[in-house]
């Protein structure tokens, strides 16, 4: 279909559509829509930044607007992706129209999101630990949804949550409509769908291997002592916001530190972040009220800021798959864009593993590089004294200025509703939820002293791989500069690029 004017939608959400100045679908919308207007359920996938929030959001709100006694359900992996998609949904109810959502997502008050329920909201976005939550404590009655998507399913399996999954979806009626979204169809996701979807459409859009052809795409061969210097260059020569995306929180502390004593606007955000912290400092980019972001890969899918004019991998991602995830943060919606990725000695087979993963034919037939060991720390990362590739010494400082209090307890090391659980389909996980009031006790195990993106997992390019921790008391956290730069204390340095306050004090 040319336009949404084409097709069966009600007529207030067609005025919507106008008025958001969407007028052609993009390929997976063309597809999807008609299809799960006609009630069927659907397996989509799609290059990202293709669309495909709205592809599942338009007919969500159709389904909602014509059956008023029915509600929908959107689970979604991490906190920020399930708010971008709740204003995507809160964006097209039509004015005037008595149709409430709500926002249950772990690191919010419980006891808010109970009120919010009361109202009797009848499109739910939430991230799966607190949804279970809501339906342990009887806040939610899992029966009354008949239309559920499940957005980027594979980073919900990625980051353990299938028996979360299984658990919310027996609780839903049987008789349903779903629709699922995948970036990759791996074993464990087919199994999802045979056992919860009703003889699916099939749906693929483009190559989910391939970046779009709008990013242009460069390597830098270098040192990793080198890294520093040639980002400085990088973002010298680019114009537009930058994302830079970094293997640990702790090495997003410390380069986000370094770019803002050498002047330049900045921030982080990764998994420890406070979730106001984390919100606010999403606004903020999307603002332009900073020109860089620091970031691990919590931000690597769902981010969505069309100012976004380039990417640079600081670090390789761990599994082949994320780079493509990486880079598409520009180049959306066909604007045009750039990535860079550093190239270190050590990195040598991950970006052969990203290009045989981009094109598999020129390799089929290639030597790979002999295995090597994933367990070594990064720089700039874990609680030793080490040579930094981040400009300086650092120690880490929190979205208001302040040093972030470190925690050496395992169990509180990453986000509640991203902490893994017992995967059914292989692999053991630990089983957690979503923090927050009402949250049961949870048991933890050592091995959980990881965020989500460091956790020690099988790596995808070959072997184990074993990621560094961020515990340990700060004085042990320092970092010698390659590039000969003293530490300055949190009250030295400058509050202009950092803080929205200008005269907040270090």
């Amino acid at each position: 279909m040319q336009n949404f004017r084409d097709m069966a939608l009600p007529e207030s959400l067609h005025l919507s559509l106008t008025a958001l100045n969407f007028t052609t679908p993009t390929p997976i919308q063309a597809q999807t829509i008609p299809l799960a207007l006609e009630g069927k359920d659907v397996l989509g996938s799609a290059q990202t930044g293709t669309g495909k929030t709205l592809a599942f959001s338009v007919p969500l709100v159709a389904y909602v607007l014509n059956n008023q006694s029915e509600s929908a359900l959107v689970l979604c992996p991490t906190r920020e992706l399930a708010q971008q998609v709740f204003k995507t949904i809160c964006s097209l109810i039509p004015k005037g129209e008595r149709t409430y959502g709500s926002l249950l997502i772990g690191g919010e008050s419980f006891s808010k999101q109970v009120s919010q329920l009361r109202r009797d909201p009848r499109i739910i976005v939430a991230t799966p630990g607190r949804m279970i939550d809501h339906l342990e404590q009887g806040t939610i009655n899992g029966e009354t949804f008949s239309f559920l998507v499940l957005d980027e399913t594979d980073r919900m399996f990625d980051m353990g949550f299938s028996l979360q999954l299984e658990d919310i979806i027996k609780r839903l009626p049987k008789e349903r409509q779903t629709l699922m979204f995948s970036a990759t169809i791996a074993p464990e996701i087919e199994t999802l769908t045979k056992k919860y979807l009703k003889t699916p459409a099939r749906i693929s859009v483009d190559s989910l291997t391939q970046p779009v052809l709008a990013i242009t795409q460069r390597t830098v061969n270098l040192k990793e002592t080198e890294k520093y210097d040639s980002l400085l260059n990088e973002i010298t020569q680019e114009q537009g916001s930058v994302i830079v995306f970094v293997k640990t929180k702790r090495s997003a502390e410390i380069l986000a530190d370094n770019l803002d004593r050498d002047g330049h606007e900045v921030e982080c955000i990764h998994g420890d972040l406070r979730q106001n912290k984390r919100e606010r400092v999403m606004t903020a980019f999307r603002k332009g009220r900073y020109r860089i972001m620091v970031a691990t890969d919590v931000a690597a899918r769902g981010l969505d800021v069309p100012h976004i004019k380039l990417v640079v991998n600081y670090d390789l991602p761990q599994c082949p798959e994320d780079y493509i995830h990486r880079i598409g943060r520009t180049g959306r919606a066909g604007a045009d864009g750039a990535a860079v990725s550093f190239i270190a000695g050590h990195d040598k087979r991950n970006w052969e593993a990203i290009q045989r993963m981009m094109d598999p034919e020129k390799y089929k037939n290639a030597p790979r590089l002999a295995p090597q060991s994933f367990g070594r720390r990064s720089n700039g990362g874990g609680s030793s004294r080490s040579n930094s590739s981040f400009g300086g010494s650092s120690r880490g400082r929190s979205f208001d200025g302040e040093r972030s209090e470190r925690r050496s307890s395992s169990r509180d090391s990453f986000s509640r509703d991203e902490r893994p659980a017992r995967s059914s389909f292989g692999g053991e996980r630990s089983s957690s939820r979503d923090g927050g009031e009402g949250s049961s006790e949870r048991r933890s195990s050592s091995r959980d002293s990881f965020s989500p993106d460091e956790r020690p997992a099988r790596s995808s390019f070959g072997g184990e791989r074993s990621s560094s921790r961020e515990g340990g008391s700060r004085s042990d956290s320092r970092s010698s500069s390659s590039r000969g730069f003293s530490s300055k204390s949190s009250s030295d340095r400058r509050s202009s690029g950092r803080g929205f306050s200008k005269s907040n004090s270090r």
